[in-house]
């Protein structure tokens, strides 16, 4: 018999909707941190992320048989309904809190923190800081393709399934957030020259 651990997400999920607790808890185990970690770039906000992460596993437990695994990952599925939430709440909050007023977040903002801190570096520090506003700068249509493919390593196939466009859409806008985000990193190295410039090669930390 195969070991729940070894399962995919699409058999914890059926296993979940006939009534497994055990199954359900082991998928929101693999799959919260990348939730919560979408929702927090996505809004600059960990309020928002712990909101949003609640109810999108509260909608997975309720109505998981709404999940087809035809049209793609349950990874997808959950940062399709993860996005709609975040637009939801970004819609209803005219003036988003600065991600200055988060700065508790810690590690559970993601891999812009872990790397932060696991290094100790002030300068390494700065770079990721900037970065991160730099991203959560970008218009959502464009900040929302960097997070999923640049961020998260989505492919663009699944991207496409989260944002519900065509691949050659989620290109193009990768391709113009990657400037946009390069034109804003270029002018804040210019305008603070001390700010390490390890991130130049790539602003993914």
């Amino acid at each position: 018999m195969i070991r729940s651990s070894e399962q995919s997400d699409a058999e914890l999920l059926a296993r979940s909707n006939n009534g497994d607790e055990a199954a359900f808890l082991l998928l929101y185990r693999r799959t919260q941190g990348p939730v919560f970690r979408f929702a927090m770039q996505m809004s600059g906000s960990r309020t928002i992320a712990e909101d949003v992460t609640q109810e999108v596993f509260l909608a997975l437990a309720r109505g998981g048989s709404r999940f087809d695994p035809a049209k793609g990952s349950l990874q997808s599925y959950l940062f399709g309904v993860t996005r709609n939430q975040v637009l939801r709440r970004l819609d209803k909050r005219a003036n988003l809190v600065s991600i200055d007023e988060e700065r508790d977040c810690g590690a559970a903002a993601g891999s812009f923190e872990a790397a932060a801190d696991q290094h100790g570096d002030l300068a390494r520090a700065q770079t990721v800081d900037l970065v991160r506003r730099a991203v959560q700068s970008l218009p959502v249509n464009y900040r929302e393709v960097v997070v999923l493919c640049d961020l998260e390593e989505v492919s663009y196939e699944d991207a496409a399934a989260v944002l519900d466009c065509a691949i050659g859409t989620i290109r193009s806008r990768l391709h113009r957030a990657r400037a946009m985000l390069a034109e804003r990193l270029q002018f804040v190295r210019e305008s603070a020259p001390s700010v390490s410039r390890a991130g130049d090669s790539r602003y993914v930390v």
